[in-house]
């Protein structure tokens, strides 16, 4: 795991390099020394953040992944969520065509039935399935299009948009860059033809998510805004699938802004949300039509997010106190374990290697599939690691001396 580190860092130099960009030039535009650049290439500092991360990535005009070495090595067994990918691609990229498809497709009240099935999946971290159930019902989704007509061929179309979003999530959880950029393409598309007035907003969330990518935080914040502008009647007037998108894309711009580096304007965006997710009131959080995750509980590990993207770990672990052990209990488990992953990060930051690794446990115990795929946690797990090697070398060299074992 510790050689990983180092393969990053020959990664970052060799894109460097053929860039011919001295590391100055690269240490001037990310903001560092340097030196920082120069441990940074031999794998002696972590890329921690995933802001950080894209802004090297953007930096060297490569994908995020290409530096981390995404889609990890994996077992065969492993790896065949890569077959369902090249699956739903295909169905993706012939999303204009006479779809192929044997028999009659069912209605849409039957196919807004199996998106259920994936919520609870999506809920469950377990992205290869949701690979897995996808082609089929892309599939059969685009062919009760092609024959209906009227609010039913509506549906249709918002059911393939959903599915998109749900290809896109697994997508980013595994690191398959094409199939989250065309996942994206095709929910706008299906999005503008679904006759659902929020749809195209939850499009836009998507893209918001894959401008942090290239580090277009500015972009990533006028595009949130001009999503919220055009839910923001339905907002006013309470609608709760409009308020969840409200809501949903103020987090996205709250994120955006700490990576910016904007924290008046990241905190602002925190209370926004919360206004939004006080209006929906306490409880469960509802998983809505649209597929987003909105609820007290998911704004408050949000704030925990947004001020450790500004490096701020001793804030983050004081909102968490704060915060209600019984509104994460509520959340999903890919959220559960996307906080206590934050968490482990925060603690390792504060100097707790105990705790980071004890969070780290959990995250991977409530969300195994995300946990060991998340370039963050990987991260976190190798600089606890190689921490615990330099205190017991530490430990080792003292004890050595006192025992004159060098004399």
């Amino acid at each position: 795991m510790l050689e990983e580190a180092e393969e990053i860092g020959s990664r970052v130099r060799r894109a460097r390099l053929r860039l011919g960009m001295p590391q100055a030039d690269l240490a001037l535009a990310l903001g560092k020394s340097q030196g920082w650049v120069s441990k940074m290439e031999s794998g002696r500092i972590e890329l921690d953040r995933v802001g950080l991360l894209n802004q090297v990535a953007a930096e060297l005009h490569v994908h995020p992944n290409d530096l981390i070495g995404r889609p990890y090595n994996s077992s065969p067994d492993e790896n065949q969520w890569q077959v369902a990918a090249s699956s739903i691609l295909r169905e993706l990229r012939r999303y204009d065509l006479a779809p192929v498809f044997d028999g009659t497709p069912r209605l849409t009240g039957q196919l807004w039935q199996e998106t259920t099935r994936l919520h609870r999946l999506r809920d469950a971290a377990a992205n290869v399935a949701i690979m897995q159930v996808l082609p089929d019902l892309l599939r059969e989704t685009r062919a009760l299009a092609e024959v209906s007509t009227g609010h039913e061929r509506e549906e249709a179309f918002a059911i393939y948009a959903v599915c998109c979003k749900f290809a896109h999530t697994a997508g980013h959880a595994l690191g398959h860059p094409e199939l989250i950029a065309m996942a994206c393409e095709r929910a706008a598309w299906s999005a503008r033809l679904s006759g659902d007035s929020v749809m195209p907003a939850v499009a836009d969330w998507m893209r918001v998510w894959d401008m942090w990518a290239t580090a277009d935080w500015s972009d990533a914040i006028a595009l949130s805004d001009r999503a919220i502008q055009s839910v923001q009647e339905q907002y006013d007037q309470g609608d709760p699938l409009a308020v969840r998108a409200w809501g949903s894309l103020q987090l996205r711009a709250a994120v955006s802004a700490a990576r910016a580096g904007h924290s008046a304007e990241a905190e602002d965006r925190i209370q926004h949300a919360q206004s939004a997710a006080a209006r929906l009131g306490a409880g469960p959080p509802i998983y809505d039509r649209h597929s987003l995750t909105f609820s007290p509980g998911n704004v408050q590990i949000h704030a925990i997010s947004v001020a450790l993207e500004m490096h701020q770990q001793r804030k983050a672990l004081a909102i968490n106190r704060r915060t209600s052990r019984s509104l994460v209990a509520t959340l999903p488990n890919s959220r559960q374990g996307h906080h206590h992953m934050d968490l482990a990060r925060a603690w390792l930051w504060d100097g707790n290697r105990d705790k980071a690794v004890k969070e780290l446990e959990t995250a991977e115990r409530i969300a195994p599939q995300l946990i060991r795929n998340h370039p963050i946690a990987r991260s976190t797990l190798r600089s606890i690691v190689y921490a615990e090697r330099a205190a017991t070398r530490e430990k080792l060299r003292r004890m050595s001396d006192r025992f004159h074992l060098d004399g």
